[in-house]
């Protein structure tokens, strides 16, 4: 690209050409006043405050839209200029309602700042107010519009960047204002409530609704401990308290000035009232039904540490549990396993990526890495935005995952194809290029094996796949290629939509998005290796900028599985089966590890029930609220002889703990997540635990000193340093080199799946629905944290079951008539909400709400294995309460 040499105030600089002024200026350091400008929007020029002069001709322009030009000579505070900006700043003052003091913008106000900057305070303008008054219906936003300076950054943000369109200018001149079609309530448009307006506004114009008033003391940069994306977050704290949580804007972070409404304004959960503030133990030492009462750390650790080990040599190794977290950090589980392993000797390691489709790693990594540095684990989220096409399968990042939906968003509006494969009609539906919806699926997930495997075998039929890269990296293709043209089934899909599906995938690389609840199907392997398939038939590797993007919904799923938090693998997901990784790690710790794979999260609740589980300790999870069949595990639960707890909110499973230790949460304690991207993401406490609550690394640090074990009390820090040692997982910035690096030895090529064929599957007419359940984006999982929010739980939405308009009218039912859905496994009650993107004969019901009673509605089965039944798929009926 050419080079333009130009001269700001007298420094002669060079830049691209194309270039705008403000941007050259910005990049050499050169200060230049802006109101209407953000680095990830395009500049419009609404405020004109960044006018700067050209020295040649006299002429003024707004630096943000004007592009270089060699030679140049730019002047950014002539007299003139100055004259300009300051006359633009007393015309918006003197329509500004004077209340910068009782204004939650505080200090941070734009307009405020550029008027100091420029010596405007008192102006001698006749005052033009035009007050709007107050919208804050909802919990989340507050609109006065009265301050709105008409910048246009939210309109925007929320175009631009979160691509919702739910606000745009309304009416014109001195009434035009930033508003929803009809100029309905936000709570009543399609607004999602991620707060992107908020964070980017320059004004008080949008504020977030808070019980706090004011600026806070300071801010700190961390990142977001809801779901796998990891966002980067600036912290507002006050008086020890996180009371504002903002975009950090930094341009290099996979979020820049978005989030979403979780990651904006359910964070208040860290003042809930539900917080654990100090240790716990029963009054009477061994009753379940005696109450919890405080304890002091010593007499807490001390009991916890007493009991394992007392256990451990009493009933054996095999009889302790662990379950760690996927919220937890690196550093934590590593220790938290390593305790379990080398301490007490036992391989019964799990934790909550098991319910969020953990495995679906393993398949990936199992199936799709060769020797020769091929992976099919997407990269960078931001490749969604770029891809050359992106094949949605059973999930809806919209809700789930909404900053990685902005990428295909972003992507959709530059002409980028989209195909979406869902029962239900998700958020990225209506952008989208083709939705293929399977219409006769009993709940397992084989009608979208049968979906993706029909695609497959329309290109081959086409010979519009990559034979090169089939060639070179696969093996199996004629097999795989026969039994693909020898299955019947296509997924009740029209043979002109899965044509055109090919048409729009052919010749290009896939990025795939797969949602967890993949893992959660009675087929889930199946789709997983029928996606996998795929990606070879294309070529769609990560190296060619595609792959396969898994859905992760927790803030640390991907770094607890790879420091070691599962059954069956070590830190570095080295299998205990390999001999030589297994040794590392035993020469590492100075002990040795059994080569047997332990318990699985449900195998160790039906160990508990057989009476062979006699210890439970869990770190951050909350298995009575997340797992099906609630009941089936309390009674479990009640069997083991003693529960230790380490958690931050007090919940059902602190309930029947025998000793609850209270931890910190991600603002509270230094540490690291690994996101769905792959990178390593530090970060450290914002704030002090409250009450005399600990980080869970010291925690554990503690409870294993008081075992005798010598050496676990360390830092974050040094935690990493002592896992590179042996898997150099930190100092590859994360797994982007570790997933490509696992199978370094022979060279083999990626195998084709066998072609899965399952009969037809009986339906049982006394259940003639069938219940999807998922998320929705107010809560995440099992709604834990979310419930314990204020803004959150204050919403009207309430989660009703979703039902199609032909069902409702059969059934007679309206919004908001109160149903009760039966399974045969239990029953919930809730009201109804009409949709008209699902289908006759399905319903949807959305997880975390009611105390996440959907849990009620499926059976507690081991996820992909062999039999198993759907956690997210169910028969049901409905019946009118």
């Amino acid at each position: 690209m050419e080079e333009i040499t130009l001269t700001i105030d007298g420094k002669q600089i060079s830049c691209a050409s194309g270039t705008s002024i403000l941007k050259a200026a910005e990049e050499h350091d050169i200060k230049i006043p802006t109101l209407c400008n953000h680095h990830s929007l395009k500049p419009v020029g609404a405020c004109r405050i960044c006018l700067v002069e050209d020295e040649k001709s006299g002429r003024l322009f707004a630096s943000c839209v004007t592009p270089v030009v060699q030679d140049m000579v730019i002047l950014t505070d002539s007299s003139s200029v100055i004259k300009h900006r300051r006359n633009i700043v007393r015309l918006m003052i003197a329509e500004h309602p004077e209340s910068c003091i009782v204004c939650n913008k505080g200090n941070r106000c734009q307009l405020r700042q550029v008027a100091a900057d420029l010596g405007v305070g008192k102006i001698d303008l006749y005052p033009m107010p035009h007050y709007t008054g107050l919208e804050e219906a909802n919990p989340f936003i507050i609109r006065d519009l009265s301050k709105c300076i008409l910048c246009g950054k939210c309109i925007r943000a929320d175009h631009e960047l979160v691509a919702a369109g739910a606000i745009d200018y309304n009416l014109r001149g001195f009434e035009s204002r930033p508003a929803t079609a009809h100029d309905l309530p936000l709570e009543l448009s399609n607004c999602t409530f991620c707060g992107t307006c908020i964070s980017i506004c320059p004004t008080g114009a949008l504020s977030s609704k808070s019980l706090y008033a004011g600026t806070p003391e300071k801010e700190e940069v961390s990142v977001c401990g809801f779901c796998g994306v990891g966002c980067s977050l600036k912290l507002g704290v006050s008086g020890e308290q996180v009371v504002e949580v903002n975009p950090s804007h930094k341009p290099d972070s996979v979020n820049d000035a978005t989030l979403c409404v979780r990651g904006h304004f359910a964070h208040d959960f860290l003042n809930s009232k539900s917080r654990l503030l100090r240790p716990l133990i029963r009054e009477n030492g061994s009753r379940r039904d005696d109450p919890l009462v405080e304890a002091s750390w010593d007499d807490a650790a001390d009991l916890v540490a007493g009991r394992l080990v007392e256990i451990q040599k009493k009933s054996g190794p095999q009889s302790i549990g662990f379950l760690g977290s996927s919220k937890c950090t690196n550093e934590e589980n590593y220790l938290f396993q390593k305790i379990a392993r080398a301490v007490l000797k036992t391989n019964n390691i799990d934790n909550g990526g098991y319910i969020y489709g953990r495995e679906l790693y393993s398949i990936i990594e199992e199936r799709g890495s060769t020797a020769d540095g091929i992976s099919f684990m997407a990269g960078s989220l931001a490749g969604l935005e770029k891809a050359e096409a992106v094949f949605v399968l059973g999930a809806d990042p919209d809700h789930s995952v909404p900053v990685a939906s902005y990428f295909i968003k972003r992507g959709v509006k530059n002409g980028m194809p989209v195909i979406v494969a869902d029962h239900r009609k998700t958020g990225l539906v209506d952008m989208g290029s083709l939705w293929l919806r399977p219409l006769n699926d009993n709940g397992s997930g084989k009608e979208m094996v049968e979906l993706i495997n029909s695609i497959s075998k329309t290109l081959l039929a086409n010979d519009a796949y990559d034979s090169a890269f089939v060639d070179n990296f696969a093996e199996g293709f004629e097999d795989y290629k026969e039994g693909l043209f020898l299955q019947e089934g296509s997924a009740d899909i029209a043979d002109d939509k899965l044509a055109k599906a090919a048409t729009l995938l052919e010749g290009k690389k896939i990025a795939f998005v797969v949602g967890s609840g993949i893992a959660q199907l009675k087929y889930g392997a199946e789709v997983m290796g029928a996606v996998l398939d795929l990606a070879v038939v294309t070529g769609s590797t990560r190296d060619s900028g595609a792959g396969i993007h898994v859905i992760a919904k927790e803030s640390n799923l991907a770094g607890s599985w790879h420091m070691g938090t599962v059954p069956d693998a070590l830190p570095g997901h080295c299998l205990l089966s390999d001999d030589t990784a297994r040794s590392q790690w035993e020469q590492k710790w100075e002990t040795e590890i059994s080569s047997l794979p332990g318990a699985d999260m449900i195998q160790m609740i039906e160990k508990a029930e057989k009476g062979e589980l006699k210890a439970l300790y869990i770190m951050g999870e909350n298995p009575l609220r997340c797992l099906p069949d609630p009941v089936r595990v309390l009674k479990a639960f009640e069997k083991i002889d003693f529960i230790a707890v380490q958690d931050i909110l007090g919940s059902e499973t602190t309930g029947i703990a025998d000793v609850v230790l209270p931890g910190a949460a991600f603002s509270e304690k230094e540490g690291s997540f690994i996101n769905m991207e792959g990178k390593v993401q530090t970060f450290s406490a914002a704030v002090k635990p409250p009450g005399i609550a600990k980080p869970d690394l010291e925690i554990l640090g503690i409870v294993a000193e008081k075992m005798g074990a010598a050496g676990y009390n360390i830092t974050a820090e040094k935690i990493r340093e002592e896992i590179d040692e042996v898997v150099p997982i930190f100092s590859n910035s994360g797994l982007e080199k570790v997933w490509q690096s696992q199978n370094t030895g022979e060279k083999k090529g990626i195998r084709f799946s066998k072609v899965f064929q399952a009969g037809d599957e009986e339906r049982d007419s006394n259940y003639p629905f069938t219940a999807f359940l998922g998320a929705m984006r107010y809560h995440l999982g099992c709604g834990t944290r979310t419930s314990a929010s204020e803004r959150i739980s204050g919403f009207e939405y309430k989660g009703g079951v979703r039902i199609s308009p032909d069902d409702s009218r059969r059934l007679d039912l309206k919004d908001g008539d109160v149903v009760r859905v039966v399974s045969r496994s239990g029953s919930i009650e809730r009201k109804i909400t009409i949709e008209k993107g699902l289908g006759k004969g399905m319903i949807f019901v959305p997880l975390g709400f009611n105390n996440n009673d959907a849990r009620n509605l499926v059976e507690l089965t081991p996820l992909l294995k062999s039999g198993a039944g759907s956690w997210n798929m169910c028969r049901v009926e409905i019946e009118k309460v």
